[in-house]
């Protein structure tokens, strides 16, 4: 009887009167449950009657979330594989979308535009809802030429008006959503009421990011980029400004640049209209 209580006493149960409390009995079960971890299973996948088991597994599983064994533990290879994935699919996506190409305008009350070209080349525009975002519309007038767009802006007021023709309505069972005013192909530009040929949409290809890259910093501004000429048509111009974007309706927009000394009208106006 005594040698019995003495084995007994190698490991005592914590007692309730103990001034540590709670935290006595869990450092037991976890002790009890580490002890288990290590020495394994008897051999023959025979496990040996312990009237706590239950207990045990019930104070572990109660105290997994709150203690730092249970936690290293019970935590599986497959959640950091888990997690590695779900980053990675994160990246993915804000790839993807830097990606996608054109930046719609949305709600856009002010957005930032571009005008560049070559002296004697092509004017192109580039209207971007974020000054590092994709340009949601580049337009390329074929009939006029840079230097002849600063001139007309050195006078006075240049009024720049775009019109599309507006498809005609569709007769069949299915109605086809009209397209949105920057996604147009093609246009007929007037400057000063002027007719000066065609205005066609264009993707950002190589040439205009290059040029959108290179005056990404400049917020308001106009000069020359440094280039080693393009086959005889001058120097590579550039103007940058804000624009205050006005949605008359899903036919009209117009954008109105802002000067940055807030005096005055505005000297350069773009309207977009689908007649």
């Amino acid at each position: 009887m005594a040698r019995a209580f003495h084995a007994a006493a190698a490991s005592p149960l914590p007692s309730r009167n103990t001034t540590t409390g709670g935290l006595g009995n869990l450092q037991w079960l976890l002790r009890k449950r580490a002890n288990k971890v290590h020495l394994g299973r008897p051999l023959g996948g025979q496990e040996l009657p312990d009237d706590d088991d239950v207990g045990d597994d019930e104070g572990a599983s109660m105290f997994a979330g709150a203690t730092p064994y249970s936690a290293a533990a019970g935590a599986p290879g497959g959640k950091r594989r888990e997690a590695l994935a779900r980053l990675r699919s994160a990246i993915l996506a804000v790839l993807a979308r830097a990606r996608r190409g054109r930046r719609p305008l949305g709600s856009c009350s002010c957005v930032t535009g571009t005008i560049f070209g070559r002296r004697r080349g092509r004017v192109h525009v580039a209207l971007q809802a974020d000054p590092r975002a994709p340009p949601a519309l580049v337009l390329e007038l074929a009939a006029c030429s840079t230097g002849a767009l600063v001139r007309e802006m050195a006078s006075g007021l240049v009024r720049l008006a775009l019109e599309c023709e507006k498809a005609p309505p569709h007769t069949g069972e299915q109605r086809r959503p009209r397209a949105a005013l920057v996604e147009e192909p093609t246009w007929r530009a007037y400057c000063n009421g002027r007719k000066c040929g065609y205005a066609v949409r264009r993707e950002c290809g190589p040439e205009e990011w290059r040029v959108l890259r290179a005056v990404e910093p400049v917020s308001v501004g106009a000069g020359v980029l440094p280039d080693g000429g393009g086959a005889g048509e001058g120097d590579l111009m550039y103007m940058r400004a804000k624009f205050e974007r006005v949605v008359g309706s899903r036919d009209s927009e117009a954008f109105y640049m802002v000067n940055p000394d807030g005096s005055g009208g505005p000297e350069l106006s773009i309207y977009l209209l689908r007649v």
